[in-house]
């Protein structure tokens, strides 16, 4: 991906210099917790805490990698935001509100409560912003077996798909039915939530690659390997645990980068209408 030199994005809420120190767990057993923690969408801060905790205060040194982080982070959120309101303005007939993205390093706060290494990167709807920790490209990379810039990207692109849909009025709707049934049926939404924010990003590739051609050899790929590389299944089993569908929040992998591929070839939102079809 041609990142450098680009234009950034104003809607970054940068918090590095302030963050707090996260000790406690580690090794096989800290890739698990953060492994279900970074995408099932659930804060295992409290797991963190029985075993030494999350600290917080004091400041956090601002690396080299840091930088360069943060400054591809803000050049792939303002691709989002001309790709938005392009899509909206040509699919929706309405303005696109860009996201904020709040930049941390540790730990933060956020309207949808703490946010830590542990929360991984995630959008809160209280406040509507998309939360995170720069560090988690690293793990993205080494621990997840997710390699190349675009994966980063299409991570980045997958937190702000939520905004659109909740620009959309979709993320709400479907919450609100989620806060009324059972845990397995509010799971197996989550599930269509999940997909269809992997269909509106590769919506996002597609327009990218069209609109400012910076996708290089293997971006593609790149991003369906992430896709593929964290699908409930082989999280769980990376886990050590037997795959539970009913537990399953965010699609397998062979969902997850199928819908990705749907959005990529479509260009276009009727193609994610992840609600009502009986094929996920």
């Amino acid at each position: 991906m041609k990142w450098q030199g680009r234009r950034g994005s104003r809607n970054i809420e940068d918090r590095r210099a302030r963050g707090g120190k996260a000790a406690g767990v580690g090794g096989v057993g800290l890739l698990v917790v953060l492994a279900i923690g970074y995408f099932a969408g659930v804060d295992v801060t409290p797991l963190l805490e029985g075993q030494g905790g999350l600290a917080s205060g004091g400041s956090a040194e601002i690396t080299e990698a840091d930088r360069q982080a943060g400054e591809f982070v803000s050049v792939t959120l303002a691709d989002t935001e001309e790709v938005w309101s392009a899509l909206f303005e040509a699919q929706v007939g309405e303005p696109y509100d860009p996201v904020t993205l709040v930049l941390y390093k540790d730990v933060t706060q956020s309207a949808c409560g703490g946010a830590s290494g542990a929360t991984g990167p995630f959008y809160c709807p209280g406040d509507q912003k998309v939360y995170l920790d720069t560090a988690f490209f690293t793990t993205l990379t080494r621990q997840l077996g997710a390699q190349g810039d675009f994966a980063a990207a299409y991570v980045v692109a997958h937190e702000v798909a939520h905004h659109v849909q909740d620009k959309l009025g979709i993320l709400g709707q479907a919450n609100r039915i989620r806060a009324q049934v059972s845990e397995a049926e509010s799971n197996a939404i989550s599930v269509r939530i999940e997909l269809q924010a992997d269909c509106y990003s590769g919506i996002w590739a597609r327009h990218v690659e069209e609109r400012f051609g910076t996708l290089e050899r293997g971006d593609l790929e790149e991003a369906v390997n992430a896709a593929r590389q964290i699908g409930d299944d082989t999280l769980q089993r990376g886990a050590g645990q037997v795959p539970m569908p009913h537990t399953f929040t965010h699609g397998t992998s062979a969902q997850r980068a199928r819908w990705f591929a749907t959005g990529y070839q479509a260009g276009d939102m009727r193609a994610c209408d992840t609600f009502s079809t009986d094929d996920l």
